[in-house]
């Protein structure tokens, strides 16, 4: 009989807690719009999260990035954090939060056809055909409003943001060959707030009439699923292979539909959830059969956090929360 060893355990215990805040990202946004506009509520999270990471770096006396880097980590901050969050804080005004978690699940799947065009790296049969699945998935979801049968436009916002997703996992490659996922972290999230600021006639409107409850939600985005998370998540993969704990990244749909249904007494439709688990079952396939085996071991991998899914072709962690 095997014992489980503490360091074991404390790496089990970080995995859940990340999962748990990514997953819980969904439901907070929704909370959050009851009394803020998308721009201010995409604001107030980033400053409160910007912050926070500001207070690590002073404490852990994070170097600065090399000058030649900025206008590249400027980019990746108005893709991956302005234009992430900001497509899918838009969509969550028309699309629940569980159902915008499994259309976000579909960013490996993007990330895998940009890898093939940018990267020239090659899909199996098998990647092709869970990509296929994974695109029948986010129809199905995109057709299955609580309505019946027709489009939500918030379903396309989300897809965007799934798109700029994927982008920022392809270009950070070269940096993450420079700068630790701490580092790539707090760069790309200052430069992201940065591309927000003109949102902040809006902040000033909502904030004063705005209720504390939706106020904490948007504080607790900012704080937990979009700083602390990251924390955890880089304890976990420093004491778990990579593979092993992003594999667990595939569920966090399914705990976001659980948080918002016991937050926010939501529910997806029948077609939602069906094509949400169809997503699920693509983005599984790409993620374990759907690229041939490199040579060198265990390929990088990134995730998602509102996001947080398995992404084929970049290392540790990315920089937003799925969100």
């Amino acid at each position: 009989m095997h014992s489980t060893k503490p360091g074991d355990a404390r790496a089990a215990l970080s995995l859940i807690v990340t999962l748990l805040l990514w997953a819980s990202a969904f439901a907070g946004i929704r909370a959050g719009l009851q009394s803020y506009s998308p721009g201010a509520l995409i604001l107030l999270r980033f400053l409160v999260a910007s912050l926070a990471l500001a207070l690590y770096a002073l404490l852990t006396r994070m170097r600065l990035p090399a000058w030649r880097d900025l206008p590249g980590l400027l980019v990746l901050g108005l893709i991956g954090i302005t234009g992430y969050h900001a497509g899918l804080t838009f969509g969550e005004l028309t699309v629940n939060a569980g159902t915008a978690s499994f259309l976000v699940a579909s960013v490996p799947c993007f990330t895998a056809l940009l890898a093939l065009l940018v990267l020239r790296e090659r899909l199996t049969l098998w990647g092709w055909l869970g990509i296929a699945i994974s695109v029948a998935g986010v129809t199905i979801i995109s057709l299955g409003g609580k309505e019946g049968l027709h489009f939500t436009p918030g379903a396309l916002l989300v897809l965007l943001a799934s798109l700029c997703e994927s982008v920022y996992f392809i270009v950070q490659k070269r940096y993450m060959q420079r700068y630790s996922s701490s580092e790539m972290t707090a760069y790309t999230m200052w430069a992201g707030t940065l591309f927000m600021l003109p949102f902040a006639p809006a902040l000033l409107h909502d904030w004063p009439q705005a209720t504390p409850a939706a106020t904490l939600a948007v504080v607790y985005l900012g704080l937990f699923p979009a700083a602390i998370a990251y924390g955890t998540w880089a304890f976990t993969l420093a004491r778990l292979p990579a593979s092993l704990a992003t594999s667990f990244l595939n569920i966090s749909p399914l705990l976001a539909l659980a948080i918002s249904w016991l937050w926010l007494h939501e529910a997806p439709t029948l077609l939602e959830l069906l094509g949400g688990l169809i997503v699920i079952v693509g983005v599984l396939l790409v993620n374990t059969r759907g690229k041939f085996p490199t040579p060198g071991g265990e390929q990088r991998l990134s995730s998602t956090p509102e996001t947080a899914t398995t992404v084929a072709t970049s290392t540790a962690e990315s920089c937003r929360v799925g969100d």
